[in-house]
């Protein structure tokens, strides 16, 4: 596919760009301000921070705890429903095909509508599907309500990433992204053990435990939804809490550097849609939530072979996640201080995917929970430095549209992974060879990875060979 000129460059320069278009444009944006109205935008930056940060992290807990919580389900849903292994895999994995047909329109609608509404309407509507799956009755009911969750829940990831660039710069990006990510272990954290204590509600009220798991865990996404129409603002000129000097000396700062990138880049849906970039930062996203959703999917079921109760499971579950939160934040903290991200992306893959072959063939659970440890942590290690890539080079619509294909395409992994270990297990009876399959996926993504950052791949394409740059993030 031939790419827009402007957005043209060879594959050594991609893994500092992000960090020196973000770079190079804050400089931009201090030279075209005076002291004073820049140091009023970091002041301003920081308020905004406070404000919209812990809301949209717990929007995003909510959100990764209603897409994932039916792997909870699944140990007394599957029974009562009479799934098969490969039917709960598949019909688990069609959230995300959902997901992937809405995701690009989704997060256009929101750049004409706004993200207020816009993300307030995706959490109430798939908090109501949420809380209406626990009421499915078999294997068609079961993946056409996952499939539904998908499209009510299409454009919040993206959307999200889109609503930062509405209000931080490249300069705060990072943090801000970093920050927002955590809460993927979090989520883990504090939904494993609840969702091991709602499946010992069997029967109250003629209900069963995972009707109860999947109604409670869903209501908080409608609150939340009515939450946004009150807490969220569009830009920083809609924002009530800010003054007129703090509205003003943040938009021009914004303004000014989304400029320069725009100038740089492009900042049409074509660029995205026409840069070859954009396609492999979605390839290598895909092969990262294979192992994510794969994973994150049975890893109840993996550890109930322990011959454990639901709620001890709901504890050990949450293990290998409040393990993988700190190599997360120190594996990102380590890729700001280095001039190239490309290694720690691939080898955060690396890592996950050997230990996650040693969790399958190991039948010691001491053993198995330490791999599993290894390998959740190597997955938010990549997801905590691998979205320094696409946010440098990506503005306005080519963002909108560049995020949303990336997230987009990347999360057909969620249906590949889920339904690939259903369809092996039910084959071959355990999970050594899914896991392994999984882990061949993942160990694919840190190779593509590694040749999009090889200085060598693309020599005959560009003699100017980009100066060392903080990674980004």
């Amino acid at each position: 596919m031939e790419s827009n000129p402007a957005l043209r460059a060879d594959p050594q320069a991609h893994h500092t760009q992000g960090s020196r278009d973000a770079r190079e444009s804050t400089a931009s944006s201090a030279r075209a301000m005076s002291e004073d109205d820049y140091a009023a935008s970091e002041r301003t930056l920081a308020k905004a921070f406070r404000r919209i940060l812990p809301f949209i992290f717990a929007c995003y807990v909510v959100s990764y705890l209603d897409r994932t919580n039916v792997g909870f389900a699944a140990l007394t849903m599957n029974q009562d429903l009479g799934l098969s292994a490969e039917q709960f895999g598949l019909g688990a994995g069609l959230f995300f095909i959902g997901y992937f047909l809405f995701e690009i329109p989704s997060n256009l609608i929101m750049q004409k509508v706004g993200a207020r509404i816009w993300i307030a309407r995706i959490m109430i509507t798939w908090g109501l599907f949420s809380m209406a799956t626990a009421f499915v009755v078999g294997p068609k009911s079961f993946a056409a309500a996952r499939f539904l969750l998908g499209l009510a829940e299409a454009g919040f990831t993206p959307g999200i990433y889109l609503y930062f660039t509405h209000w931080f710069p490249g300069k705060w990006r990072a943090k801000v992204t970093a920050a927002f990510l955590v809460g993927i272990p979090v989520a883990n954290m504090i939904g494993s053990p609840i969702s091991g204590a709602l499946l010992q509600l069997g029967g109250a009220h003629g209900l069963r435990s995972w009707q109860w798991l999947l109604m409670i865990e869903g209501l908080p996404a409608v609150l939340l939804g009515i939450a946004c129409l009150f807490m969220l603002s569009d830009r920083p000129a809609k924002a009530s809490w800010l003054s007129d000097d703090e509205k003003r000396s943040l938009e021009k700062r914004l303004a000014l550097e989304q400029g320069d990138i725009g100038a740089k880049h492009g900042n049409k849906l074509k660029d995205a849609l026409t840069n070859w970039r954009v396609f492999v930062l979605a390839l290598i996203n895909f092969c990262g939530i294979v192992g994510s959703v794969g994973v994150g999917m049975w890893m109840p079921q993996i550890i109930k072979q322990f011959g454990v109760s639901h709620t001890t499971v709901g504890w050990l579950t949450a293990i290998p996640y409040a393990v993988g939160a700190v190599v997360m934040l120190l594996w990102a903290r380590l890729a700001r201080r280095s001039t190239n991200c490309i290694p720690y992306v691939a080898g955060a893959l690396v890592v996950a995917a050997l230990a996650l072959c040693l969790s399958g063939f190991t039948d010691v659970p001491a053993l198995k929970l330490a791999a599993l440890c290894f390998t959740v942590s190597g997955i938010l290690a990549f997801q905590a430095t691998y979205w320094a890539i696409p946010s440098g080079f990506l503005t306005g619509r080519a963002a909108a549209g560049g995020l949303a294909l990336i997230v987009s395409v990347g999360n057909l992994g969620g249906f590949v992974g889920p339904s690939m270990i259903g369809a092996l297990k039910q084959m071959s009876g355990g999970f050594t060879w899914p896991l392994i399959a999984i882990a061949a996926i993942m160990l694919a993504g840190a190779l593509i990875t590694a040749w999009l950052g090889d200085p060598g791949a693309n020599a005959g394409e560009s003699t100017d060979a980009p100066e060392p740059a903080s990674s980004g993030r």
